[in-house]
């Protein structure tokens, strides 16, 4: 039986083009979306849509990192950085706005914007199928599309007011070719300081590159320039389980051993969080 079309992927289909021929206008059609020369793309059962014709979509993001990020997220821990992210998208553009979150993962952040803009439309892209089935039911008005951040996007030029770049890969190009000339790119991203007392009693847990702030200037220098930075720092509470799954929702979890896992007096009962939040225009 073929897969009904989910209410907000119809809604972004005008967004999509054919990456296979870069051809406008996919549409539905038994269970599929197909391009005007007969290229087409499944719709899953669980809601989104793989426009990576013969490629699987991996990434990272495996069952487990995103069971631990749907835990993780839903303390409500990271709601400050939720907030900004969706202020300082709402604070640029309108209510009517289209939000492509690009690295979505499970949908967090874009349902933050979604939610501070009434009228707005999301479309989420991340190469993890597990994280997308969440994605797909984060908000009413988010759709999800399997794509590879690093190829070139499957949308039209210029068709997003804001494009949202959470804690995910970036493709500056590719950011400043689908944003209108008056959109707004938001960039997240950790500091030095971040998640510190963990990596402290963790050493195998992945580094935050101190030259991260110089080389995010340098990579997007030539498209955008920045409108705004805010930063987020404050101390967060954590129970045991909390710990547990802040390490194991990112790829540091592949190298960290289990026996530092067990070890209680490894993982702190408190953390720093510090982000910053950066608005920037198109050049």
């Amino acid at each position: 039986m073929p897969v009904s079309l989910p209410p907000a992927l119809e809604l972004s289909l005008d967004l999509l083009c054919c990456p296979t021929c870069r051809t406008r206008h996919l549409h539905p059609d038994r269970g599929a979306l197909r391009c005007p020369v007969g290229h087409t793309f499944d719709i899953a059962r669980h809601g989104y849509a793989s426009l990576l014709a013969g490629t699987r979509a991996t990434s990272g993001d495996d069952t487990a990192m995103v069971q631990a990020r749907d835990r993780f997220l839903a303390t409500g821990t990271y709601v400050p950085i939720r907030t900004v992210g969706a202020r300082l998208a709402a604070d640029a553009v309108s209510e009517q706005a289209t939000v492509v979150d690009v690295g979505c993962g499970t949908g967090y952040y874009l349902a933050g914007v979604l939610d501070q803009l009434p009228g707005a439309r999301g479309l989420g892209l991340d190469t993890s199928v597990r994280a997308l089935r969440s994605a797909a039911r984060a908000h009413d008005r988010a759709a999800a599309v399997a794509w590879d951040v690093f190829r070139p996007f499957p949308l039209a030029d210029g068709v997003a007011d804001v494009v949202l770049d959470v804690f995910a890969p970036r493709n500056p190009a590719e950011f400043h070719r689908v944003l209108r000339p008056t959109g707004r790119l938001i960039v997240v991203r950790p500091t030095g300081r971040h998640l510190g007392e963990l990596r402290g009693r963790l050493p195998a847990m992945v580094t935050i590159d101190p030259a991260k702030e110089q080389r995010l200037h340098r990579t997007l220098a030539p498209f955008f320039e920045a409108a705004v930075t805010e930063q987020v720092e404050y101390c967060a509470t954590l129970t045991r389980l909390d710990a547990l799954d802040l390490v194991a929702m990112t790829p540091s979890a592949r190298h960290v051993s289990r026996a530092d896992l067990n070890d209680d007096g490894f993982l702190p009962d408190q953390v720093t969080v510090s982000v910053l939040a950066t608005a920037y225009q198109p050049r």
